[in-house]
């Protein structure tokens, strides 16, 4: 069975993500900060769960610890786990959005690619944006044209960059980043726009479940590779 560990997974498409890859036989592990929103998550729809706070470096080694006692492998690692960095523009903003959005995937990949290494098709999925897409951010035809997140789009653009040098870095695993769409949920509430998280996760979903010949180094949507 393939075994999957997918951060920030207790809500939204982290959440419907776990849900997917669940009913396709995956073994799913949710990362969440919160032990109790984290196990009730993990509950709900049959899932295990890990404590993982992808700030904090003795929580993601505790996880991936107790994910190899258990498994001894990983196949699948999906970094979802990530902040919106609205309001204030300032320096304590940034290092949140940056610690989260893109060093995140850094402490997680890193303690990760020991059990990767382990597996036989294995399979890294960064949750980014094309917020973070040069091209889309100045194409007045994009949404992202008008969105007043600089420290969101400026972190995402980090996640899609890591995950092109870590595809070269590591050629046995392939790793790609994901646009899922504009979705509704918790972080984006605000806003008042996006799709349900289901229709996101089945796009996280089609990365996460590639064959091993599968692309790597790319960032994608529903529609195929994006410019950026």
């Amino acid at each position: 069975m393939t075994v999957t560990l997918i951060t920030g997974a207790n809500k939204g498409i982290g959440f419907e993500t776990a849900r997917q890859l669940l009913a396709l036989g995956h073994v799913v592990y949710i990362g969440a900060r919160d032990v109790e929103r984290g196990q009730k998550a993990a509950a709900e729809i049959g899932a295990r769960f890990v404590q993982l706070d992808v700030t904090d470096d003795a929580s993601v080694s505790r996880a991936l610890a107790t994910i190899d006692s258990a498994e001894g492998r990983l196949d699948v690692l999906v970094n979802n786990a990530g902040v919106l960095g609205d309001g204030a523009v300032d320096g304590p903003t940034a290092l949140r959005a940056f610690d989260t959005n893109a060093v995140g995937i850094v402490r997680v990949t890193e303690a990760a690619l020991p059990l990767l290494r382990n597996s036989s098709n294995a399979t890294v999925v960064n949750v980014s944006s094309s917020a973070g897409s040069f091209w889309a951010v100045t194409n007045p035809d994009r949404p992202e044209f008008g969105l007043p997140l600089a420290l969101y789009s400026a972190s995402k653009a980090a996640a899609t960059m890591l995950t092109v040098q870590y595809a070269k870095s590591q050629p046995g695993i392939k790793f790609n980043a994901v646009e899922p769409g504009t979705t509704a949920t918790d972080m984006t509430a605000a806003f008042g726009i996006g799709r349900t998280p289901q229709e996101s996760a089945g796009v996280v979903v089609r990365l996460a479940t590639l064959d091993a010949d599968g692309p790597t180094g790319t960032f994608q949507d529903e529609n195929g590779e994006l410019p950026w």
